[in-house]
């Protein structure tokens, strides 16, 4: 069975804010699998959380949002 999480979600499973997580949508770093048409809710997978773990340790690093995302690409 697939895990499927909501931004806030997501939110609490990687400590990232609901704010990060949407300007990480808006900048193309993470995307929803799906969307509900009736509610409009974003929906999230494991593949998700992996990618932010990713996200995280290259922050660390030192890397910039534009490195990240060429990197992830």
């Amino acid at each position: 069975m697939i895990n499927v999480l909501l931004i806030k979600d997501l939110s609490r499973t990687t400590g990232f804010s609901v704010y990060t997580l949407k300007f990480y949508l808006k900048t193309g770093l993470i995307k929803e699998v799906n969307r509900s048409p009736e509610t409009r809710y974003r929906y999230f997978d494991e593949t998700t959380v992996e990618k932010l773990k990713k996200i995280r340790s290259l922050r660390k690093e030192g890397k910039s949002l534009k490195e990240i995302k060429d990197e992830l690409l």
